[in-house]
């Protein structure tokens, strides 16, 4: 099984217009995910989609190491998940001497790839008689 894992930190996009591009691609097949954002109208679906290819290379570079095999089809979106980064502050002048305070919020943007797990069968037991 392969994991890997990208994040994005300080991008300027806010986390709330992020969650719902995110909300688009959790679960989903990597290639799927990246199919998605390539056509999703949002503005934040650049960054994820550039953050989901980095995460596919991650996970290829640590199958390489490992000395793995690994198919980009059998990667799917384990997990993903944006966080608040820190605001940009800026005042912008009003009326009668006043300011206005604009608030330019930033995100922390995080996708996890795995590999599904294969089981491996357990060897059959016994069948037990019940003794009465």
């Amino acid at each position: 099984m392969v994991d890997s894992i990208a994040r994005v930190r300080h991008i300027r996009v806010t986390p709330q217009k992020a969650r719902r591009v995110v909300a688009l691609i959790k679960g989903k097949q990597a290639q799927e995910a990246l199919a998605i954002l390539k056509f999703a109208p949002q503005s934040a679906s650049e960054p994820i989609y550039k953050l989901v290819a980095s995460a596919m290379a991650n996970a290829r570079v640590a199958a390489d190491k490992d000395g793995e095999f690994l198919d980009d089809k059998d990667l799917y979106v384990k997990n993903a998940y944006v966080d608040e980064g820190t605001t940009l502050k800026r005042f912008r002048p009003r009326a009668q001497g006043r300011a206005f305070q604009i608030k330019k919020r930033t995100s922390h943007i995080t996708v996890e790839l795995a590999t599904p797990e294969v089981e491996t069968a357990a060897p059959a037991t016994t069948s037990k008689k019940a003794s009465k």
